[in-house]
């Protein structure tokens, strides 16, 4: 993928098909490292599908035989010196903290860098295709915080749902105006 928003929108799509109620997306940039980690409480992975997740040969779709969107990200991670890892509990073994969550580490002064994109429009297409799911994000940067929580604006917005235009809208300018402090 040409951009890590792609990828951020990619895998938390994975988050809300296995039943999240909320995922969590953190941005972390110290220095030259930037780590992306989503988290979510959906029904989790056994080991063995863990272990196959980072297989572009393995997906859990039936409309294609591959599943390139983790190998994608593992391989972007890596090709920096960075890390990437999936930990992940099943509610069947952990019924009171299931979930899974997926960290990858990036140095961004690597010439095989992918740029973060425009993360902003990742969130606002998840918060749009998926209204009844909460999402967090944060991102720092350098003493800069973006941050947004869909469990905050149900709370003012009552029954207004939140994938309505204003709404969006609303969210969309919210977000980016807190990235107007980030040295990007």
């Amino acid at each position: 993928m040409k951009e890590l928003s792609l990828n951020i929108l990619d895998v938390a799509e994975n988050s809300v098909k296995a039943g999240a109620s909320l995922t969590e997306i953190l941005i972390t940039e110290e220095g030259n490292k930037l780590t992306l980690q989503i988290k979510d409480n959906g029904c989790g992975m056994s080991e063995e599908v863990v272990k196959s997740v980072v297989d572009p040969f393995y997906t859990t779709r039936t409309t294609r035989k591959v599943g390139l969107g983790v190998p994608l990200l593992k391989l972007a991670a890596e090709q920096t010196e960075g890390s990437f890892s999936v930990e992940s509990k099943t509610d069947e073994e952990f019924p009171e903290e299931h979930g899974t969550v997926v960290t990858a580490v990036f140095f961004k002064d690597h010439l095989d860098f992918t740029p973060l994109g425009d993360v902003v429009s990742s969130i606002v297409t998840l918060i749009q295709g998926h209204p009844d799911t909460d999402f967090y994000f944060s991102h720092t940067n350098e003493g800069n915080k973006a941050e947004l929580d869909t469990r905050q604006l149900r709370e003012v917005l009552g029954d207004v749902p939140l994938n309505s235009y204003e709404v969006i809208k609303w969210t969309e300018d919210y977000l980016r105006e807190q990235y107007q402090g980030f040295n990007l």
